[in-house]
């Protein structure tokens, strides 16, 4: 089972470290991982993605909150959440209908062409995984020369709010 943990976690050297130290000395594989200051700038907010049943999630989530460093810690997964990855892909394209055709595949996907080399363009795409991984599929008969992706970042939906609880 895949569960997304969102952590709260001070803004301080060595978290990130202490983190995936702790998740990897016990065997736990992390299938995504992304970092970044929150609001407020003494905090920082961790989103990553295991593989799991439910008693592998509860060990995890108390052994995070041993680390003094981890002010919260929550299970996303079973919570209304939006989720977004960036990719950055660049792509070979030695002819004008290569490009053409690229350009093309990078509109239907909501992408859009970040830089043109000589025989090369970089693809930036952003959106769930479903959404990333058939525009991979698709341009690797061109050749792909270089892939990039963060982790996977999410937050919780907010609740409906006064108009659309009355629509309900």
């Amino acid at each position: 089972m895949r569960h997304v943990l969102s952590a709260l976690v001070q803004n301080v050297p060595g978290v990130l470290a202490n983190v995936s130290g702790m998740l990897s000395s016990r065997g736990y594989n992390i299938d995504s991982l992304a970092v970044g200051e929150t609001e407020n700038p003494d905090l920082s907010r961790m989103t990553f993605v295991l593989r799991g049943n439910d008693a592998v999630l509860e060990q995890v989530r108390k052994q995070l909150a041993k680390i003094v460093t981890v002010v919260r810690v929550d299970d996303i997964s079973s919570q209304d959440f939006v989720e977004r990855d960036l990719m950055l892909i660049k792509i070979k394209a030695e002819s004008g209908a290569q490009r053409s055709e690229i350009r093309e595949l990078a509109d239907i996907f909501r992408g859009r062409i970040v830089d043109v080399g000589r025989g090369e363009v970089i693809v930036e795409i952003s959106g769930q995984e479903s959404k990333i991984t058939p525009f991979i599929e698709l341009v690797r008969p061109f050749g792909i020369i270089e892939l990039v992706r963060t982790g996977r970042i999410a937050m919780v939906r907010s609740g409906p709010g006064p108009a659309e609880a009355n629509d309900q």
